[in-house]
């Protein structure tokens, strides 16, 4: 019986131990703050550091990490959601990057799979999407500083600008 692309990027991140989750300081949306807080999460989790993001225990590894594991995995952080894409905005453009082979086991997988990979590329656009236009401009261009070295640009998505469509 095969698995599905869930199961097996889980077995894939699970063998992997978290390596994304080591110094990545995911931002934190208000609408994913929310949701730690209904469902019980200490909100003491979170830091401000130029933008909302997760906190990491001395050695660098996320705090909500635990033996490889994501503690909150059904509504983690919408980067964590995108992974293996990462992101950047520039000028009203949403550029989506693909991290490097070196950096994620999960991305031969996804390239091998073209069901796969549009699955996560969808949901990548999705989550992304809606992280970006809730944060504050000053937090965006905190997290535009963040270099994403090992990645690739794979995609790039016209933003309406704050406030277009509005009256």
């Amino acid at each position: 019986m095969m698995r599905s692309f869930e199961e097996t990027a889980e077995a894939i991140c699970a063998e992997c131990g978290g390596r994304c989750c080591h110094e990545a300081h995911p931002p934190l949306s208000p609408a994913r703050m929310e949701e730690f807080r209904a469902r019980g999460v200490p909100l003491s989790v979170a830091e401000f550091a130029g933008y909302t993001r997760m906190k990491s225990h001395d050695d660098g590894m996320c705090i909500l990490c635990r033996s490889g594991k994501c503690r909150v995995h059904a509504f983690k952080p919408e980067t964590c959601v995108a992974g293996p894409f990462t992101f950047e905005v520039q000028d009203h453009t949403l550029r989506l990057f693909l991290k490097h082979e070196s950096v994620c086991p999960l991305v031969p997988y996804l390239k091998a799979d073209e069901i796969a990979y549009a699955s996560q590329f969808r949901m990548a656009v999705r989550s992304l999407t809606a992280l970006v236009r809730s944060l504050p401009a000053n937090e965006l261009d905190a997290i535009n500083r963040i270099p994403e070295p090992e990645t690739d640009l794979v995609a790039e998505i016209l933003l309406e600008p704050r406030g277009a469509g509005t009256a």
